[in-house]
């Protein structure tokens, strides 16, 4: 069984870990840049760090228990996944700097044609995408940016060769990256101008150094350490009620944001531009110790006129400002419900997932569509959390599509196709839980297309994921038996072949 895997993140590297575990060697991990990582590897920004408890940032099989921080840093993370690839024996597995242009489903064969934007072909039975949903920067088109002089450039590729140090710098943008590196630089810069438009919830991170007492403990106690992880998921989970609608969660989040924007802002205007004007939830709560104070420094400024147009050397706002700056840093997130973009992938009878999903991305459990046999999605539609670690959503996932594989090996199968009326249904209720949530509330978000479809989140809890995801459900999927696809093939090729002569 020859598997395809597209990229290399923590969900390309945990399938092809769990493969190997299953005593599955046949795959190949296709990762466009020339080292692995995903969002690890790209975000290298000042203060980069994940927003999740480090020790639920981690898989459960190769639990780490010497984090440095109560929430890891970027570096930190990055060298966790060197560790599981060099564990696992992984790399050989990966083959560097080919980015795949395209798959089409070849009916005949029940085989899936790789094309690389190099122009090469490949054939596998099988295909993972594991590309992610942050994974493209988004750049906005704003009038004149093509005429700025100075330096630009986007936090998720940050040009470490621009030396910030006694620069005007402006920032476009302050959701999570922002919130992470303005502090950071506030203090190198001559002038930093912050452009928001639209404030967000914000908590205190309360990070802090693991003690050598500590890591000790959780080293020589591993049953302490899983313990420790288990109360954090358990804690986090317990939060998803105030996404659906939860008033007395929210009145307690609302307060303790407040409580903390009050007590780091003294400035009357300055506090009221940063209180949000949508519901508690409603765009990803974001936490910082230090972002406020970078904000009352007496060199940053926060804009909150929109932005008009870029000038030569300046960013020019709707109420006719200018505001000078030799270095633009677009904080603007990613291009989220762009799903697998730019690959164009086609299914049976020439189906592309494009066109499927001209209205929104849609999938079964955020794995299957309908009418794409032996394709799989990791990190897929609806399937994103705003309040616990994806890391677990990685490996239910991972646990279903291995048991999928299992099925095909097992029974010799040539392939599975999800059915039509199952990816409907489940699409109907999930789109339904979602309406009655607080992202459905909030006019715009990065969870939404521009239609307001809600494509990237999880409707429920991880515990619910878990549950649903725990088996592989083959009474949903239409199987053809390998022997009886030959056979088809073969008929086939017997009549192009009397079509020919």
């Amino acid at each position: 069984m020859r598997i395809a895997i597209i990229g290399s993140g923590f969900s390309g590297l945990c399938l092809g870990i769990q493969l190997k575990r299953a005593g599955i060697e046949s795959f190949t991990i296709f990762e466009k840049s020339d080292s692995f990582g995903g969002t690890w590897r790209d975000n290298t920004y000042p203060g980069a760090a994940c927003d999740v408890p480090s020790f639920l940032y981690c898989f459960s099989f190769e639990l780490k228990t010497d984090w440095s921080r109560k929430w890891s840093p970027q570096e930190e993370i990055r060298d966790y996944m060197e560790h599981c690839v060099a564990k696992y024996d992984v790399r050989r597995h990966i083959r560097f700097s080919t980015e795949i242009a395209g798959a089409r489903f070849d009916e005949t064969e029940s085989t899936w044609r790789l094309r690389t934007t190099d122009g090469e072909e490949m054939t596998f039975d099988v295909l993972v995408s594991a590309v992610g949903q942050l994974s493209r920067p988004h750049i906005p088109s704003i009038p004149g940016l093509e005429a700025f002089r100075g330096g630009r450039f986007h936090s998720a590729r940050w040009d470490h060769a621009v030396d910030l140090s006694g620069k005007r710098v402006a920032v476009i943008g302050n959701a999570a990256s922002a919130i992470q590196f303005i502090p950071q630089i506030a203090s190198r810069v001559q002038r930093l101008t912050v452009f928001q438009r639209s404030a967000n919830w914000l908590l205190p991170r309360g990070d802090r150094a693991y003690s050598e007492r500590e890591k000790r403990r959780f080293e020589r106690l591993p049953f302490l350490a899983r313990l420790y992880r288990w109360w954090i998921w358990l804690q986090l989970d317990m939060r998803f009620p105030l996404f659906r609608g939860s008033r007395l969660i929210a009145a307690v989040v609302r307060r303790m944001a407040r409580r903390n924007l009050h007590e780091l802002v003294v400035d009357p205007c300055l506090r009221e531009v940063l209180v949000p004007d949508y519901p508690v939830g409603g765009k990803r709560i974001l936490i910082s110790d230090d972002y406020y104070q970078a904000l009352v420094r007496d060199n940053v400024d926060l804009v909150t006129s929109g932005i008009d147009h870029v000038a030569e050397h300046g960013v020019v706002t709707r109420d006719g400002a200018t505001h000078p700056a030799d270095v633009l840093i677009f904080a603007t997130g990613f291009q989220t419900t762009a799903f697998l973009a730019p690959m164009r992938i086609e299914g049976r009878g020439g189906r592309s997932l494009e066109s499927e999903w001209a209205d929104g991305a849609r999938a079964y459990l955020g794995i299957t569509v309908a009418g794409f046999p032996n394709f799989f999605m990791m990190y897929g539609p609806n399937t994103n959390l705003g309040h616990n670690s994806i890391i677990f959503m990685i490996e239910c996932q991972t646990r279903y599509v291995i048991e999928a594989i299992r099925m095909l090996l097992k029974r010799e199968l040539a392939s599975m196709d999800l059915r039509q009326e199952v990816m409907d249904a489940y699409n109907v209720r999930i789109q339904g839980e979602l309406a009655r949530t607080v992202w459905a509330a909030t006019e715009k978000s990065w969870y939404k297309t521009e239609a307001g479809q809600i494509t990237n989140n999880w409707s429920g809890s991880t515990l619910r994921y878990w549950w649903i995801t725990r088996r592989f459900d083959r009474e949903h999927y239409r199987v053809q038996p390998r022997m009886a696809a030959a056979r088809d093939a073969a008929s086939a090729r017997a009549r192009d072949a009397v079509a020919a002569a």
